[in-house]
């Protein structure tokens, strides 16, 4: 387009299946000479205040940032493994079979998830289950437990008119009335209407919990969906009028405080649960997010995303952007939520159907190195089984990647211990550990997983290559122990069932046994991987995984250093205790290097043998 010229823009657009959204942006240049300048703006505030907060690092930062506004808790043991959930289990066979089918093929899971409209149709904020379809929420609570998992429940801060819970709000001025007064109605046949109490209001957010402690807690429900957090009181509205249906809030006018509905709304839960039992470990998935979800115990996800490749990529630097604003607690619907057309309707031995399946498999390799993991889906069924016969190479992929993730979790638990006890963050743009190197600063399509592990996801259709940015320091194939030197971008293999993943150079990852739910074997012995070439440690980290004992120091730490030049591991003196923790281990050590490329957990490996028990030890390896 030419400057000073005036077009005519026709946009012709067809929703193509699922919930389908459309926009039109439109970016103007910008002056070269303020290009880099910075602006602040407020549409209601009385004054903006600037905290400054040093650190030696970006983790130096983020941990000083935490120190500011709340530590984020260790999560339960459980919600480090494998989340499904999917909009939404009709019945309680449907949510109960759906994991008795993992269990019978073996699959890890660890937590499953009610969606909404487990209630009667006209009932949306009675927190009661329909029983027609749900007769024994207590039996299906304890049917879930039975089965070794845990189930989150969909909790909205939303009430239709006519109902108790809607008027003891109204009744208090606890509920947001313009929607109401203006009859709006929702998308469930044939439209009801509702609106969504003021969170922030203490008294409302008080209620809120105390009914869903009366009705859902009290049943054994072990964590909390908070869907709508926007809060979404008409779906699709311009934010202007959205700013109109929640105004005023208790604190004031929604244009000044209308971003941390989810902040509040997530606060009243936590403080309800730890008031009522304050040792168990809660959970809460919010929708939304903002500055402090942390302190709450608040993890989000990233909404109602589409299920194509263009949405896997964004999520890579979503995932990356996110973990950096000190949020450490990030999750994503793995293959996405709304459903193109031409997936729905894909058939076996198709072109849609072979797309379908890499898609799924694509993002699930990557979902597996994401904080949470997790999936949530529209339609159609995305449970491993459904999307392809186990036989074939995307079910083996998706198998694989679960039963790593679990494999990993002795690692992946030491990390949740230092997001509470140093600072950490899991999820990591490569500048958090390459600083110097310029290259990595606007990397958004690979990221480390921890100190030692580097994701390369793949977001093509049908590519089997993809470019690798190794920084400064020598990288290990994680499948082949083939070394690759730092300081170079280069061309690696990327198969269909295996994404790109590199251990740094100077590294220790622990490696647990295989298990299909994070309370098994917590007594096996662990093989600690160590990838030679530098000085390197590594602290594993546990607790009594189900609770908050850990903030009164009821945990332990064990050092794994290894001195490359004298070529000595030591395993320290185990430092803290913990009710119910192992004291005896055998660890096996397996050495890599350059000129000896390992595969992990490959059956075939060298291994040292230590007997541990709780004291210093010594392995010389010459």
């Amino acid at each position: 387009m030419q400057e000073g010229q005036k077009y005519h823009l026709k946009l012709e657009w067809i929703p193509d299946g699922g919930v389908s959204y459309i926009s039109l942006k439109a970016l103007f240049p910008v002056d070269p000479e303020t290009r880099n300048d910075i602006s602040f703006w407020s549409e209601m505030g009385d004054q903006i205040n600037y905290y400054f907060i040093r650190g030696k690092s970006i983790d130096g930062e983020i941990r000083n940032y935490r120190k500011l506004t709340g530590k984020a808790q260790v999560m339960p043991l459980w919600a480090m493994g494998f989340w499904q959930s999917r909009e939404r289990y009709k019945t309680r066979d449907e949510l109960v079979n759906t994991l008795a089918g993992f269990r019978e093929r073996h699959i890890p899971v660890d937590n499953i998830v009610q969606d909404w409209s487990y209630w009667e149709v006209d009932q949306w904020g009675s927190h009661e289950f329909d029983k027609a379809r749900f007769p024994d929420p207590l039996e299906m609570v304890k049917a879930v437990h039975d089965l070794h998992a845990k189930l989150m429940i969909s909790v909205w801060p939303k009430f239709y008119t006519g109902m108790e819970h809607y008027d003891e709000m109204y009744s208090r001025g606890w509920i947001y009335p313009r929607a109401v007064r203006g009859s709006i109605r929702d998308w469930i046949w044939p439209g009801y209407t509702g609106s969504f109490y003021d969170a922030y209001n203490a008294g409302a957010r008080e209620l809120f919990w105390k009914r869903i402690e009366e009705h859902l807690y009290s049943k054994g429900f072990d964590a909390w969906r908070m869907d709508a957090s926007e809060p979404d009181i008409l779906s699709n509205a311009s934010m202007e009028y959205r700013k109109q249906l929640m105004n005023p809030t208790a604190m004031g006018p929604s244009a000044k405080y209308f971003n941390t509905y989810a902040l509040m709304n997530a606060k009243g839960i936590y403080e309800g649960e730890r008031a009522k039992n304050y040792v168990d470990c809660g959970f809460i998935l919010t929708r939304s997010g903002f500055a402090v979800m942390q302190r709450y115990g608040a993890a989000t996800w990233s909404g109602d995303i589409g299920t194509c490749w263009e949405d896997l990529k964004s999520q890579i630097t979503a995932g990356i952007n996110f973990s950096m604003a000190g949020l450490p607690y990030w999750t994503m619907d793995i293959g996405g939520f709304s459903v193109q057309r031409k997936s729905e309707q894909a058939k076996e031995g198709t072109p849609e159907m072979d797309e379908w399946r890499e898609l799924n498999n694509r993002w699930f390799q990557f979902g597996a190195f994401v904080s949470l993991f997790r999936s949530h889906v529209l339609y159609p069924f995305r449970k491993i089984f459904n999307l392809a016969p186990e036989n074939h190479p995307a079910y083996q992929s998706m198998l694989y990647y679960c039963k790593l993730r679990y494999r990993l979790m002795p690692y992946l638990s030491s990390l949740a211990g230092a997001v509470f006890h140093e600072g950490y963050t899991i999820m990591r743009a490569l500048a958090m550990d390459f600083p110097d190197d310029r290259r990595v600063w606007n990397r958004g399509d690979q990221n480390m997983f921890g100190p030692s592990l580097m994701v390369c996801p793949v977001a093509t259709y049908r590519a089997r290559q993809r470019k690798v940015l190794f920084p400064a320091k020598g990288w290990y194939d994680l499948y082949s122990g083939k070394y690759y030197a730092g300081n170079q971008v280069m061309t690696v293999d990327a198969p269909s069932g295996g994404m790109p993943l590199f251990v740094k150079e100077g590294s220790i990852i622990p490696v647990g046994p295989e298990i299909e739910n994070t309370d098994e074997k917590r007594d096996a012995p662990l093989d600690v991987y160590i990838y030679t070439g530098a000085d390197c440690s590594f602290d594993l980290y546990e607790d009594e995984g189900t609770n908050y004992n850990y903030e009164k120091g009821r945990f332990s730490t064990i050092r794994f250093s290894w001195s490359e030049a004298n070529r000595i591991l030591t395993i320290s003196d185990h430092r803290g205790e913990f009710d119910g923790m192992v004291k005896d281990r055998i660890y096996r050590i397996i050495l890599a290097s350059r000129e000896l490329p390992v595969q992990l957990l490959s059956g075939n490996l060298k291994k040292m043998e230590i007997k541990y028990n709780g004291k210093e030890v010594q392995l010389f390896n010459q």
